[in-house]
């Protein structure tokens, strides 16, 4: 399937989700205060987009996720790396790694709160806590199927352990890591959301949110808030694939069969 196809089953998907929901709410099915129609939420959602306070806290948002998606992406390769490339590291460590690991990053929120205080500090160590592991693992997964052929040739020529991993694991590991920096952005902005809706106060897409559930018919902008944070994941993911695509293209190309070769 080529990427126009893909493009235009996606725009197919998201066109019949919006006449089912326009049709269910102008049919009476579901009550509007619980589900407005979708044309409605949409000219809303395009309304906010000229609203200059609106897009500050969007802004604000973003920052939140671009600080703690940095942070964890400078904490978790270095770490990968060592724990890929040590096993008595990687061994210590397993046992607190597989302990924090489930711990659900919304559930620290009081916790992180009362250390650090409510702002911009808890958004960005929460984020960064919950988008640390996806690129982690990424890492560690990417050096084992790093070439150990390729290893061995290059301490053969006398390269050092940190010649060998800046030559050979690092490279190999890349297509990895960008992997794991997509799946961990999502998780960011998801974070970013949630903690600003759980906070409850100050600015930002979540507390966009978080307001609208306190007014009278205030579903609307809640779908609305919904609908940028949607298209706001959307966009992270379809920038950060196009440059995986162009960065490692040749991870991405279809694997050919052998030819057969014909017996007398």
């Amino acid at each position: 399937m080529t990427r126009r196809q893909e493009l235009l089953l996606g725009l197919l998907g998201a066109a019949a989700a919006f006449g089912i929901c326009e049709a269910v709410a102008r049919a009476g099915i579901v009550r509007r205060s619980y589900l407005p129609p979708a044309s409605e939420v949409l000219a809303r959602a395009a309304r906010l987009a000229g609203d200059p306070a609106f897009l500050d806290g969007v802004g604000v948002t973003l920052r939140a996720w671009a600080l703690g998606l940095g942070l964890a992406c400078a904490l978790a390769v270095p770490l990968g790396l060592l724990l890929g490339t040590v096993p008595v590291v990687e061994a210590a460590a397993r046992a607190v790694i597989e302990f924090l690991r489930p711990l659900p990053s919304v559930a620290l929120i009081p916790l992180v709160s009362l250390l650090l205080g409510s702002g911009t500090r808890t958004e960005v160590t929460l984020i960064a806590y919950a988008s640390l592991w996806p690129v982690l693992f990424n890492t560690v997964y990417g050096l084992g199927e790093t070439d150990p052929l390729a290893r061995d040739t290059l301490r053969a020529f006398g390269f050092g352990r940190l010649a060998v991993l800046l030559r050979v694991d690092l490279p190999a590991t890349a297509p990895f890591i960008a992997a794991g920096v997509r799946i961990s952005a999502a998780v960011a902005l998801i974070l970013a959301v949630a903690t600003e809706i759980l906070s409850g106060f100050g600015q930002g897409l979540g507390i966009f949110i978080a307001q609208a559930q306190t007014e009278t018919d205030g579903t609307r902008d809640v779908l609305a808030g919904v609908v940028w944070a949607g298209t706001l994941g959307l966009l992270i993911n379809s920038a950060l694939t196009a440059a995986e695509h162009r960065l490692f293209a040749w991870t991405h190309e279809p694997h050919r069969a052998p030819p057969k070769r014909s017996h007398p």
